[in-house]
């Protein structure tokens, strides 16, 4: 195919000289005399304004501290509020095993009372009441046999255990979102570098096309169309700059940061597993199967332990005393004692249908154990079959910002060279911008199906021992 100038006006044919210039690997060589830009000299009489570069100062003066992908998860579980509010529901799990553990354990009060009358009662001589009395007395309650409230005690305990797998189970949640964070770190600054690389090239290009117009042998389109695409890119680079400080504050928040925070430029990786692997570890090591199960369990015993609202139960109530002045009635100081025998026959049936509630709450449970097991494999099977796909289109996405970058130099060596225009140039820019961006969003899938695959099979977040139990 033919080429000629548009550029010079000349009709000679152009053909060797794009064949030398697809063949150049270096620099791009230096334009025909005619076409060599002049020394700057002051623009010409027009509206054309140079665009200038965006700076805000302030920007990175913003970010605290840098850290690794293991200190952030392991400093949102200790920090985050999500956790720390799951920690305190073990404390409330405690505490409210402490309430019920008091009804089967011993009560003792004591009281006292002082009595004062305008005088003595006396009746034949005889003094029924004291002018001034002291009554004192204690009352011991304790239940000596009591299956229903001890089956309590131990369900409460249960309860404990459940708030235990729901905190780790809180955790993984809170170390999930927090990787996914670092990786929108990594990938904001991956599409940065992509934007200021499409900055740098418009900006050569309409430096080379304001040449062209100061030294008389270029186009007033040709330069407005680069400084067209020039502010496009700026505007671009901003809106990713602003991105990344969102997405280093959104990182300092769930690390319970006062500022933001940002990530270490390394690459996620992780140990990840085989299909096979990861659809055998994701019940074992899974906190939300756990957690679950850990659920259901609780529930079992509750619907085991229903034979004890039906048995008798046995009271121990003691009145230790003292008297002064001791009466015919009451004596100085003595004690009474009563045991307490409570069988229990009809409630209007209440008893049946806390029975009939606790085993709906357990088929409920282990509806949400086969219904969570069921989706963590499928989250399994949908994580392995996405790191292979996200893989191969990183690949191809590579090779493609590859080509366009070709592609652009060509097409920049080409207009230079007076072969084309420079709507070639600014399709070559956009199509290069694109494919960068393109393979910048190909890493980033990458990188959340690795953690996807390792959080399927139970394998991220890597707990540590401090977590609350």
């Amino acid at each position: 195919m033919l080429f000629r100038s548009r550029r010079h006006g000349h009709g000679r044919t152009q053909l060797a000289v794009l064949l030398s210039l697809s063949a150049a690997a270096g620099p791009a060589p230096a334009a025909p005399a005619s076409a060599q830009p002049a020394p700057l000299v002051p623009t010409p009489p027009d509206d054309t304004p140079t665009p200038p570069a965006i700076a805000v100062p302030g920007v990175e003066s913003r970010v605290i501290e840098r850290v690794t992908l293991d200190v952030a998860v392991q400093r949102a579980i200790a920090r985050n509020p999500t956790a720390l509010l799951a920690a305190q529901e073990i404390r409330r799990s405690r505490a409210l095993m402490e309430e019920i553990r008091a009804s089967s354990l011993p009560t003792l009060a004591g009281v006292a009372t002082y009595t004062r009358l305008d005088k003595d009662r006396v009746s034949n001589g005889t003094v029924l009441a004291a002018e001034g009395s002291v009554n004192l007395n204690a009352a011991l309650d304790a239940p000596l046999v009591s299956p229903r409230t001890w089956v309590r005690w131990g369900q409460a305990v249960d309860q404990i255990d459940v708030a235990r797998a729901n905190a780790a189970d809180v955790a993984r949640s809170v170390g999930i979102a927090t990787a996914r964070a670092y990786i929108a770190i990594i990938e904001q600054k991956r599409l940065i570098d992509t934007a200021l690389t499409a900055r740098d090239n418009a900006r050569s290009h309409f430096d080379f096309t304001r040449a062209q117009l100061v030294g008389g042998v270029g186009s007033r389109l040709d330069e407005v169309r680069a400084a067209q695409i020039l502010t496009a890119d700026e505007v671009n680079l901003q809106n990713q700059e602003f991105n990344l400080l969102r997405a280093r504050e959104a990182l300092g928040v769930l690390v319970a940061s006062d500022g933001a925070v940002d990530a270490a430029d390394e690459d996620f990786g992780g140990n990840l597993p085989s299909l096979g692997d990861a659809m055998t570890e994701a019940p074992k090591n899974r906190e939300d199967v756990r957690a679950r199960e850990r659920a259901a369990a609780a529930a079992d015993r509750a619907v085991r332990d229903a034979w004890a609202d039906y048995v008798p139960y046995l009271n121990l109530i003691s009145y230790p005393l003292y008297n002064n002045p001791p009466l015919p009635s009451a004596p100085n100081t003595g004690w009474a004692a009563s045991l307490i025998l409570t069988i229990p026959i009809y409630d209007g049936g209440l008893r049946y249908g806390q029975d009939h509630e606790r085993k709906a709450l357990a088929t409920e449970a282990h509806i949400d154990v086969e219904a969570t097991l069921r989706q963590a494999r499928s989250e399994v099977r949908t994580a392995f079959d996405e790191v292979q796909r996200a893989d191969a289109a990183l690949d191809q996405a590579r090779q493609s910002a590859t080509f366009a970058k070709k592609a652009l130099e060509l097409a920049t060596l080409a207009y230079r060279g007076g072969i084309t225009t420079n709507l070639e140039v600014i399709d070559a820019q956009l199509q290069s911008l694109n494919a960068d961006t393109q393979a910048a969003v190909a890493e980033d899938a990458s990188r959340q199906a690795r953690l996807d695959l390792l959080a399927a099979s139970g394998r991220f977040p890597w707990l540590s021992p401090r977590t609350p139990r």
